[in-house]
């Protein structure tokens, strides 16, 4: 090698880009050391197919679309023999030469698993893992490796503050499809990086061949426009004009959640807040898990009477349904053990023998959506629950039991993706034009099927939960508005926080462009923070766009022209936050919730110490 591409000579990006390349450079010829591996690169690493014997004699085939950074794949099966196939690997990438430091972030499985931290140290920030809460197959690896699923993406940490949005590419990698099987990485950091598709122990017939997933790898900017795009087509999301707004139950009230409550918060918000448009009654109502069109002798009314009555009052009717579980003393689970997916003796699966068991009343049974009386039930409620209650949102929780692993289903030949999504089309047939929340769901599989995206955990009035549903919300902001309506769950402003943090929360919940629904008891917030979660309303839609992940400064730009910054101390000190305009004459901030000037500033942003726990949010008010 020579001098002028010594790592010494190279700067932080020239690293990385190099770092990528170099460790296989034989397979491909030599690029600037400027560039990152596209998917012509990568593609040439050799495939292989992991499974029961005769796996080595299937062909793996690899596609890439026309002026696209978009492949295609199939394996086929060339022998007289049927062959069982755990996986297929499509290509390695080696990393060993990347910056340790650099940032790294992996999906999950599941909403709740989220990966960031860099390449050395990679961190969870989700709160449940699909490795160790969920006990996915595919995410038990050996001890440091980790599995991200749809999208991963490696890219740099902004070094100079006074920099605009980070120039810094990522190199993204995505699955951009998921009709029936789940795409995922297995990430041993340093060590290659494997490209898999699970095609969950399937057989494949003599003769016969599967279509695997869409697969996405390029340098990409940091709004991820271009994986979007083919999700999009891919997908087709489901469409309404803005984020919706609402009143939840189950934050202040949780499972004792009773008729009154409601009807008392329904008559505080006509008063004072009356833009909050969809009331929704939580986990509570319903006398078991899976009795979702009866209701339980502790709500103390009928639940259609409270429906009927937030309709009447010109608000709309939401309601939670967890639509894939059930418990055991359920009159579904009793009449209808038929219908729920099997263990390998041909009982209903207990989930609790392969996964978590459920959070409350388990352990749950998941229900078969390959099974035709189960599709017939599913649109069976949901059409009940829409014609005949009045209801037009669902908030769709537990989700991820209809994907469960590990049980058999109706149909052997249909993978656990399809399962859930053909539950999912059932419920959407039945629930017609409502919106479609999905919470606790499996992100790729969804695609398509809802209205909006829980984007975090639960949020609690606690900071270290503040904290880490923001980092969560924020992380996923891409997704907002493109594939779905982010929920970055419910906004709590009542409770012993200090005001900083009562801030940080509610600027993080703006941040996200989402969907706001309040979590409190609105009988009794005090009037100034009922003033901040009024400015809350509407939600603008729009998602900030961070200078790294660090998600330190973002920036906000709204289609009536007007842009904010949202500022971020995460920490336990306080800090100084600066971040170059680019403004070509002065402009004038204030902050967003209070009104207070700034001042004018022309092509820098400087927050001298600003409090630990804290956040800005200001808006520019001319230039």
């Amino acid at each position: 090698m020579s001098d002028r591409l010594s790592p010494r000579a190279l700067t932080r990006r020239e690293l990385l880009a190099s770092a990528l390349i170099l460790p296989i450079a034989g397979a491909w010829p030599q690029r600037r050391s400027d560039e990152l591996p596209t998917l012509p690169d990568i593609w040439q690493a050799p495939w292989r197919v992991v499974g029961g014997p005769g796996a080595d004699k299937l062909i793996v085939t690899r596609q890439r679309v026309p002026g696209q950074d978009v492949a295609a794949s199939r394996v086929s099966n060339p022998s007289d023999r049927a062959v069982s196939v755990k996986e297929v690997v499509l290509c390695e990438v080696s990393l060993r030469l990347v910056p340790p430091d650099t940032l790294v972030y992996g999906e999950g499985f599941q909403m709740l698993t989220q990966t960031a931290g860099s390449v050395g140290n990679p961190v969870d920030a989700g709160s449940y893992t699909d490795a160790k809460h969920y006990r996915l197959p595919t995410a038990t690896n050996a001890e440091g490796a980790r599995t991200f699923y749809g999208m991963m993406k490696i890219g740099s940490v902004l070094e100079d503050r006074n920099a605009a949005i980070n120039p810094v590419p990522q190199w993204v990698l995505a699955f951009t499809s998921c009709r029936r099987f789940s795409g995922f990485f297995r990430f041993h950091g340093t060590a290659p990086l494997e490209v898999v598709v699970d095609t969950e122990g399937l057989t494949l017939g003599p003769g016969d061949s599967w279509d695997l997933e869409e697969f996405y790898c390029a340098i990409d900017p940091r709004v991820m426009k271009l994986p979007v795009e083919r999700l999009i087509l891919n997908h087709p999301p489901l469409k309404t004009a803005a984020p919706p707004t609402g009143w939840c139950s189950w934050y202040h009230f949780g499972p004792r959640v009773t008729a009154k409550d409601v009807l008392d918060n329904l008559d505080a918000i006509a008063k004072k807040i009356p833009g909050l448009t969809y009331i929704q009654i939580d986990d509570g109502y319903q006398p078991a898990m899976g009795d979702w069109l009866e209701t339980g002798a502790a709500f103390g009314g009928d639940v259609r009477k409270v429906l009927d009555e937030i309709t009447r009052r010109g608000f709309k009717a939401a309601i939670w349904v967890a639509p894939f579980v059930a418990e055991e003393q359920s009159h579904v689970f009793q009449q209808h053990p038929g219908w729920f997916v099997k263990d390998a003796d041909g009982a209903p699966l207990r989930s609790d023998k392969v996964t978590f068991g459920g959070w409350r009343r388990g352990p749950w049974y998941a229900l078969d959506g390959t099974h035709p009386e189960v599709q017939a039930h599913f649109e069976r409620v949901f059409s009940t629950m829409r014609k005949e209650w009045g209801v037009t949102y669902f908030k769709l929780d537990a989700n991820f039991w209809g994907a469960i692993h590990g049980g058999r289903f109706h149909d052997p030949r249909a993978t656990r993706i399809e399962a859930y999504r053909r539950g999912m089309q059932a419920i959407l047939k039945g629930a017609g034009d409502s919106f479609i929340l999905g919470c606790n769901h499996p992100i790729w599989p969804s695609l398509g099927l809802i209205h909006g995206s829980r984007s975090s955990n639960d949020i609690k009035r606690t900071w270290d939960r503040i904290k880490t549903t923001a980092q969560q919300n924020l992380l996923r902001n891409w997704q907002n508005g493109t594939l779905w309506w982010n929920d970055p769950d419910a906004v709590v402003l009542t409770g012993d926080l200090p005001e900083n943090e009562f801030l940080f929360h509610a600027t993080a919940i703006y941040a996200t462009g989402g969907m706001v629904l309040s979590g409190d008891d609105l009988t009794a917030i005090p009037e100034k923070r009922l003033a901040i979660l009024k400015r809350l309303l509407p939600p603008t839609g729009v998602a900030a766009v961070f200078d790294d992940d660090n998600l330190r400064i973002g920036q906000i730009d709204l289609p009536d022209k007007r842009r904010l910054f949202c500022c971020f101390n995460w920490g336990d000190m306080p800090e100084t936050l600066t971040r170059r305009l680019y403004y070509t004459s002065e402009v004038t901030l204030k902050d967003f919730w209070t009104g207070e000037s700034l001042g004018a500033v022309t092509n820098r942003l400087t927050l001298e110490n600003m409090p630990p726990h804290s956040a800005r949010l200001l808006e520019v008010v001319n230039g």
